[in-house]
């Protein structure tokens, strides 16, 4: 069947502020100026702010962020980094790059985020020397339970990396995520909340050394051109995705709006439904990157939600530990076990800022249809 609804749309984001976009591309091209020009150096003093950060370091990718974030804190080859296994490889890609080892630890039923007792306990059990950093990710666009892993990291001396790949704009008791832990990596991957027409990514700190180590890490460990004095890599955010992006930000805060009254929605149709509904904590105000169900017989409804014309997608079918490149990690089935659960009955919804009533009333009657 032809598709009816998207899982998203970001022609009609493009159409609504056309005028703004082109003409800033225009600007960047009559400039004749496209590396680390005024575009990137505005943009991460405004994205910064955004964030009530003092510093912001513009990337090639979100997983550069971590990556290069994982340098400035220290960490070298042999190092452990803690995270969770229900993710996609980019965190963990990130983890690697910096010839680390990946620690998993298993995560909260309700947030899907890492779990602070889960953490204590795999502190207790396997603490050593070699861990230097923990990466908590603020996933589908729920803020972490914070305050808990930050006393966990200071006791154990643990640098804290957060993920806020997914979560622009999202807040933790009224801190926006990224400004909570030592650094805030963004991704500005097109499908983001605030997203790029192409890759790019962003860091963000408080603390001004690892902000100048960022910079020099992103462009071949140059203090000033032609002088290297790190070994660096060259991962830069480029002049025309700064200059979308400094459009866009403009937009970032109606448009999570937009994704809170839909999910708004989504909730008071699904509620008494046999799915259940993403939950958000008192401490948290979500921004719905994805609207994420769980689901009995997920991959038959799906299928129907495919039929109807309706497009969905699984935020992650196969845990990190069990993915076949991580072997090497000696992680075996039935090791987290809430993780390996959600991943056979996790479900994305459409999600975007421009989604209708009325899409959402045909994907939710079509739901509540497959129950009957």
């Amino acid at each position: 069947m032809k598709t009816k609804i998207p899982t998203l749309d970001l022609r009609i984001q493009y159409n609504s502020i056309k005028k703004e976009i082109d003409k800033a591309l225009n600007s960047v091209l009559e400039t004749g100026w496209f590396i680390l020009g005024e575009n990137v150096k505005n943009f991460e003093k405004e994205f910064a702010a955004y964030c009530d950060t003092k510093y912001g370091v513009g990337v090639g990718s979100g997983t550069e962020a971590l990556h290069l974030s994982l340098l400035a804190c220290g960490v070298k080859s042999g190092d452990e980094i803690i995270t969770v296994p229900n993710v996609s490889a980019p965190t963990v890609s990130a983890i690697t790059f910096a010839n680390a080892t990946p620690v998993f630890v298993d995560i909260d039923p309700e947030t899907y985020t890492l779990s602070p007792e889960k953490l204590e306990i795999c502190l207790k059990k396997r603490f050593t020397k070699k861990l230097k950093a923990i990466i908590p990710i603020h996933l589908y666009g729920h803020p972490v339970n914070m305050d808990p892993i930050l006393e966990i990291a200071k006791k154990y001396n643990l640098k804290v990396i957060e993920d806020a790949c997914q979560a622009h704009g999202a807040k933790y008791k009224e801190k926006k995520v990224g400004s909570i832990g030592n650094i805030g990596c963004f991704s500005f991957y097109p499908t983001k909340n605030l997203g790029a027409y192409g890759d790019g990514g962003m860091v963000v700190t408080n603390d001004e050394k690892t902000a100048e180590r960022l910079r020099m890490l992103r462009n071949y460990g140059e203090e000033k051109k032609y002088y290297n004095v790190i070994k660096g890599f060259n991962s830069r955010l480029d002049e025309l995705q700064a200059a979308v992006l400094r459009v866009k930000l403009k937009h970032l805060d109606q448009w999570n709006r937009a994704r809170r009254k839909c999910a708004a929605f989504y909730n008071s149709l699904l509620q008494t439904s046999s799915v259940t509904i993403p939950i958000e904590k008192n401490y948290a105000k979500h921004v719905f990157h994805l609207y994420v169900i769980r689901a009995k017989q997920r991959n038959k409804l799906q299928e129907l939600l495919k039929n109807k014309g309706i497009v969905t997608n699984i935020h992650y079918p196969l845990p990190m530990h069990l993915q076949q490149t991580y072997k090497d990690l000696g992680y075996k089935k039935n090791d987290f076990p809430t993780t390996e659960k959600f991943a056979q009955s996790v479900l994305s919804l459409p999600m975007f800022p421009e989604l209708t009533k009325n899409q959402i009333e045909y994907i939710c009657n079509t739901i509540r249809k497959f129950y009957v």
